[in-house]
């Protein structure tokens, strides 16, 4: 069960803390507060943990400080969308809003080499009115002989390159608690030019005690890839781990399934799932159609399979896309095959336009077929 607080009560107030004595009386009953920080209110949510079924929706409504009372229906406590509850995750982070109802475009170089490349990628963004790449700085690959990242040395001036040219979110892996405490740094010494969305990598779905250190912090969002060789519903309790520790800051990604029957694709794409993840939680949804196309494919229509997955995303519903691009990317250090040329990215965004027109009106003509 999940007590809604009004929006903007004080936890420290007499009559919060009233609330919470009475709570504290209940038997066999746990609660843990969670704080939903949006761009003009704060809301608090208290979840009652345990025999909850003996418990009366209408007398805890009659609770001091209580809006709403929801009843848990999804194992996804937190991040679950539950019966009656149509609210979605909705957050602003460092001046862009993060909600199931906005799209933002995340192309950037999938590995960061040399600031020259880094300039040249944040420059374009800027001049096409984008505000978000991505920047892989630690980087973890199948052979240990590979480029695993500049690490932590190439963190001050990426950040310093893209608050130079007006980037507010970078999506940047981290793989070891460590990563955090360098970025963290990083951003410090470089005075705050822009921010960072954490991303937990497909390989690390699982790293349970990962989750639970990202999870603790509440200064950045989480991106969290789908675990390649697991189920959605366990990748959907690795996005629960997040909220649990404190972490309600999360958008889920669908980067293509590990398997030969997605041949000549490099992983199996999962782009139906976009609607089926909106449905089952409260969380933004982002795609990544480079990891999951990986060539630069295209049909005789001339449009590159990751255009065309794209598209298929974005229809569906995608709130973020996840794009690799490179200024040379027969240089690039990591996946260089597969990711665009800077003078396909206006052209990308044109196309991203296109599909998410169409869903806007897909969704005003479901609206009027069932009554507005």
């Amino acid at each position: 069960m999940i007590l809604i607080l009004k929006p903007n009560t004080d936890t420290n107030s007499d009559e919060c803390r009233q609330l919470q004595a009475q709570l504290a009386g209940l038997p066999n009953i746990d609660t843990r507060i969670h704080q939903v920080h949006g761009a003009e209110q704060t809301l608090t949510e208290i979840y009652l943990i345990g025999n909850t079924q003996a418990l009366d929706p209408d007398e805890m409504q009659q609770l001091p400080c209580v809006e709403r009372v929801v009843r848990i229906s999804e194992e996804y406590r937190i991040l679950g969308r539950h019966q009656d509850d149509e609210r979605s995750i909705d957050f602003e982070y460092n001046g862009i809003r993060f909600s199931q109802d906005t799209l933002h475009v995340f192309a950037g170089l999938c590995a960061v080499d040399t600031p020259e490349h880094v300039e040249i990628m944040v420059q374009a963004l800027n001049r096409l009115g984008q505000q978000c790449t991505r920047m892989g700085a630690f980087k973890p690959r199948t052979s240990p002989y590979s480029f695993q990242g500049h690490g932590a040395k190439c963190l001050p001036w990426v950040f310093e390159l893209a608050g130079k040219h007006g980037i507010r979110v970078i999506a940047m892996e981290v793989t070891h608690e460590s990563h955090l405490d360098a970025i963290g740094q990083a951003l410090e010494q470089s005075g705050h030019p822009t921010g960072v969305m954490l991303q937990i990598g497909t390989r690390n779905t699982q790293n349970f005690e990962l989750l639970k250190y990202v999870g603790r912090q509440v200064e950045h969002p989480v991106l969290l890839k789908r675990g390649f060789g697991i189920t959605l519903e366990e990748s959907l309790n690795a996005a629960e781990y997040l909220a649990s520790e404190g972490n309600s800051h999360v958008i889920f990604g669908l980067r293509g399934m590990k398997t030969n029957m997605g041949d000549p694709h490099r992983n199996f794409v999962d782009f139906s799932h976009v609607p089926v993840i909106k449905r089952l939680t409260r969380m933004p949804v982002c795609i990544d159609p480079s990891h999951s196309v990986g060539s630069r494919a295209h049909a005789p229509d001339r449009i590159l399979d990751i255009l065309h997955v794209t598209a298929q995303g974005i229809i569906a519903g995608a709130n973020m896309v996840l794009a690799d691009f490179h200024p040379a990317p027969d240089k690039a250090l990591v996946d260089g095959p597969q990711a665009l040329h800077m003078d396909e990215l206006e052209y990308f965004l044109q196309d991203i336009d296109i599909a998410r027109k169409a869903y806007l009106q897909r969704v005003t003509l479901a609206a009027a077929q069932h009554g507005g």
